[in-house]
């Protein structure tokens, strides 16, 4: 059965690391990588088709825009760094302006095709690609919260000594400093974690929140340990290609616009979303606890203040 064409744009370390975790689980049979430095675009597509005897007939290649016609998905990791003296503000109009180019390319050459935005501050620039694109919303879904949903569920797995995959709770909100652990409706196989007692361990509110913050801040430990994060978040892109590709229905927290859940909308941060072959399907809104709603009201206002100044449209 012949497999589907997936794009990724930029091959910078995250654009790589996706790229790998693609291959080496062959969720597409044919990966175009896209980058504004063709070489490095023909290096890594090179150095990948080397393991095909180890991993499986996985064509990957290097290309433009006009190579991604036939793609079910399209992956943009690119972007561009700040500048010394640079503000937050300049940073997030130049990433804007970038958009602005692929989203144009995109339209032109793959109007279909589900666009995965991974790119950093992810809420934000989701929101900058559904206004820039002519497709429709749903067909825009950023990675959102769902590298800090599984950096949740590995460590409460770990606290209570159970495999992070039978864990059910999500970090909701901005992809950031704002984020919010939905403590109400976690659960382990079923059973709530709030206030019980799961395999012997009682929930600890401080335990619990010193567990939050670690995940809040994991990313810059591992910054300030290597450099740059990349291989989890490659793996939360290869997952989400495949959930998108496999037409999975899976619930993911991913970034979209609310329109209207929690009393907010003209944003993207990450709710529950049910996610399949068209991009986003339905929202999945759990029923939060008042401190989580005003946790998300919070979230919202720091992601409206990003985007005031900005030169979108």
């Amino acid at each position: 059965m012949a497999r589907d064409s997936v794009g990724i744009i930029g091959t910078g370390n995250v654009g790589v690391a996706a790229a790998y975790s693609i291959f080496q689980r062959q969720i597409a049979g044919d990966l175009i990588l896209v980058d504004r430095d063709q070489q490095r675009a023909e290096g890594e597509a090179m150095d990948l088709m080397h393991g095909q005897s180890l991993v499986g007939r996985v064509m990957v290649r290097a290309g433009d825009y006009a190579d991604l016609t036939d793609c079910g998905v399209i992956v943009i990791t690119a972007g561009v760094g700040q500048k010394p003296g640079e503000s937050r503000l300049e940073l997030l109009n130049r990433n804007a302006a970038v958009f602005r180019e692929i989203a144009a390319h995109l339209d032109r050459h793959a109007p279909d095709a589900v666009l995965v935005i991974a790119t950093n501050p992810v809420d934000i620039l989701t929101y900058v690609m559904q206004r820039l694109t002519q497709r429709p919303a749903h067909r825009v879904i950023g990675t959102g919260t769902m590298l800090d949903t599984s950096r949740f569920r590995a460590a409460l797995g770990e606290y209570y000594g159970v495999n992070p995959r039978s864990v059910h709770a999500y970090i909701m909100g901005e992809h950031g400093d704002s984020e919010v652990p939905i403590w109400s409706t976690a659960k382990v196989g079923g059973l709530s974690l709030f206030e019980q007692t799961v395999n012997g361990r009682q929930f600890d509110p401080q335990a619990m929140e010193r567990l939050f913050q670690q995940v809040k801040t994991a990313a810059f430990d591992i910054i300030s340990r290597k450099g740059y994060t990349n291989t989890a978040i490659g793996l939360v892109i290869a997952y989400m290609v495949r959930v998108i590709l496999e037409d999975q229905k899976s619930v993911l927290a991913v970034s979209v616009d609310p329109q209207g859940d929690y009393g907010l909308e003209d944003v993207c941060l990450s709710i529950p979303c049910i996610v399949g072959r068209d991009g986003i399907e339905s929202r999945v809104a759990p029923l939060i606890n008042e401190t989580e709603h005003e946790g998300m009201q919070a979230s919202s206002q720091v992601l409206r203040n990003s985007l005031q100044g900005m030169s979108i449209d």
